[in-house]
């Protein structure tokens, strides 16, 4: 049983040996790529779901599909504390300058580098804190009038052109883009919206956590008309098995299948647990097989990882109010949960909680899966807060 060949890989957007159960979503990230590139319509994609469930190792997936197809690529991940368009116009500087070494001057090319010149323009009257060199001048009276919801859709046309002169096709994909605030998100609906209707060769694919729908919907109505938002969940119980199973056996270790039964029964199916026992499994077996009491001896190791690694670093950034809130949800077990029942826990009037309940959904905590439910959107969150803040709330 060498660590070093141990094929499970714990971590964030670190890709599984096996990617299972999720055939359906790259196909549909295929058709969407095919068409596009053949100028047919066809919904980008919004990939929503808990942390944990993949979404980084889908979109990191998809990118290279994309790539495999001949698209340029740009991979954005969104900041609570970085706005959109000086989180994006780097990538899309770099983007315009591959495309000008394709063949030579372009004349689409060099308007769209003169566009983004234009955009830094229109940025810097609001933020300051971005440094783009663009040793060109600005396309007067395009994308600089510094509103996003006129300027990025005008700042996409002109890649998308590009791109189009250059016979290329060009895949934005976002990671974390519920971090967005809603005129960003509206500005990136809007975008889509234009390029569209043009049928200009570039897509949008993002990842989120399960307010992302709603968040879309609230910035645009028209956004469902525009994306597909696959729901990425836990694995079932035969793709889990699969999961541990197939890479185990590849390196030539077999599992009890008692053993991945229990894997399963802890995991309750995230991609990410499993890939924590599976890893923790491997490095204490002495030998193959893995057994159930392996699996079990495991859990000692795995949940205070678990604690430090993957629960507490959002715990952290809680305050006292944030934590009472989600300890009272922790106590009426993995949810959703009616606000109500939440308040009555913690014994204070439902309309005291809006406030901290809306805090904890900026911060990406919680969601509400239907109107007054709330949810965590960390699986097994409410076993950590349990074990964290183990005396009772009140």
């Amino acid at each position: 049983m060498d660590p070093i060949k141990n094929p499970f890989s714990p971590g964030a957007g670190s890709p599984p040996p096996e990617l299972v159960g999720r055939e359906p979503i790259l196909e549909q990230a295929r058709i969407l790529l095919g068409r596009i590139k053949h100028k047919r319509a066809e919904k980008s994609m919004l990939l929503t779901g808990l942390r944990g469930v993949g979404k980084t190792v889908l979109l990191n997936e998809i990118d290279r599909l994309a790539r495999t197809e001949g698209y340029r690529t740009v991979f954005v991940e969104a900041h609570e504390d970085k706005p959109l368009g000086p989180c994006i116009a780097p990538h899309l500087r770099s983007l315009l300058f591959e495309l000008d070494r394709l063949a030579g001057a372009s004349d689409k090319v060099k308007r769209g580098l003169r566009v983004l010149r234009s955009f830094l323009g229109g940025l810097q009257v609001t933020y300051r804190d971005i440094t783009v060199g663009l040793d060109v001048d600005p396309e007067q009276g395009s994308a600089d009038s510094g509103d996003l919801e006129i300027d990025l859709p005008n700042l996409f046309v002109a890649v998308a052109e590009a791109a189009e002169d250059r016979g290329a096709a060009v895949a934005v994909l976002i990671d974390e883009i519920q971090y967005f605030g809603r005129k960003e998100l509206g500005a990136l609906i809007m975008a889509m919206h234009r390029l569209q209707q043009r049928q200009l060769p570039l897509i949008l694919l993002g990842a989120g956590l399960p307010i992302l729908p709603g968040l879309a919907g609230e910035s645009k109505s028209y956004a469902e008309r525009l994306f597909n938002f696959p729901d990425i969940g836990a694995l079932s119980e035969d793709d889990s098995l699969k999961a541990l199973r197939e890479p185990a056996v590849a390196a030539g270790v077999i599992f009890e299948e008692d053993a991945l039964r229990e894997v399963f029964r802890l995991t309750r199916g995230y991609p990410y647990f499993i890939q924590e026992w599976g890893y923790q499994a491997w490095n204490l077996a002495l030998a193959s097989p893995i057994s159930m009491d392996i699996v079990r001896t495991a859990s000692q190791t795995v949940t205070p990882r678990l604690d430090q690694n993957f629960f507490r670093v959002r715990f952290d950034r809680l305050t006292p109010g944030e934590k009472k809130f989600l300890r009272a949800m922790a106590e009426l077990g993995p949810g959703p949960h009616r606000t109500g029942d939440i308040a009555q826990i913690l014994g204070v009037e439902v309309t005291g909680l809006g406030p901290v309940r809306a805090r904890l959904i900026k911060k990406g905590m919680i969601y509400s899966p239907a109107h007054g439910d709330m949810a965590f959107t960390v699986p097994l969150f409410d076993e950590f807060m349990i074990r964290a803040i183990p005396d009772h709330v009140r």
